[in-house]
């Protein structure tokens, strides 16, 4: 069991009866698995169809051992390592969000800009979502927007936020001159801590910030 006395009086993650569903498990969604389990959370959902491959492990959370595992299976054993009553609670969907409906909390972390806009089309009307936080990553800065389920007005603002295709989002990100997509944990952890805190300030307050932005190497922070 998971030693919470460090934080427990400032979070008790006991109140969190709806399951936190993870859609995707990549940089963003490992990250964020992590942070949650370490303030006690235990009863994830994991959607990602990918397997761990050597490249993710410089801004992933997974290990030289978790090479060839779905990344599923291997968030599971870090999660599991951290607070082993994980085990009991966690569930896992290797073929990632095909359409389903959800309930709980939704934490967006897919790479894909359209699944981010028909999971929020396909909820929208949803009375069983508590709250959406969705994350985008860029090489130096990256982006958290959350809505209120109960706010039409917030879910109508983070669907606004949607209205592009992932051939623009991919203009936007850096690669390098073999191709691949370049990104370093520090951006990663800072905007899923970010996001995190966000969560925990929507359970304890019912309040939430529906945007904020880092730059991490210009430490420059917006939100509202």
């Amino acid at each position: 069991m998971l030693d919470l006395s460090k934080s427990y009086e400032f979070f008790q993650p006991d109140k969190v009866r709806e399951r936190i569903h993870i859609i995707g498990c990549g940089s963003v969604g490992s990250t964020l698995a992590e942070n949650l389990a370490r303030c006690g959370i235990t009863n994830f959902t994991l959607w990602d169809f990918d397997k761990v491959e050597p490249h993710n492990l410089a801004n992933q959370m997974f290990r030289q051992q978790d090479v060839g595992k779905t990344k599923v299976e291997a968030l599971k054993d870090i999660l599991t390592d951290i607070n082993p009553e994980i085990e009991r609670t966690i569930k896992l969907e290797p073929k990632g969000w095909d359409g389903k409906l959800l309930s709980g909390y939704i934490f967006l972390a897919v790479d894909s800009i359209e699944l981010r806009r028909k999971f929020v089309e396909t909820h929208i009307d949803s009375p069983n979502i508590k709250a959406v936080f969705d994350f985008r990553t860029l090489l130096e800065s990256a982006q958290h927007y959350a809505a209120d389920w109960t706010s039409y007005q917030s879910k109508q603002t983070l669907l606004n936020s949607m209205q592009f295709s992932h051939e623009e989002a991919s203009e936007e990100v850096p690669v390098s001159a073999c191709g691949v997509t370049l990104g370093v944990a520090t951006t990663v952890r800072l905007i899923c801590a970010l996001g995190v805190n966000n969560f925990i300030r929507f359970v304890k307050h019912g309040e939430l910030k529906k945007f904020i932005m880092v730059d991490g190497f210009s430490f420059i922070l917006d939100a509202f």
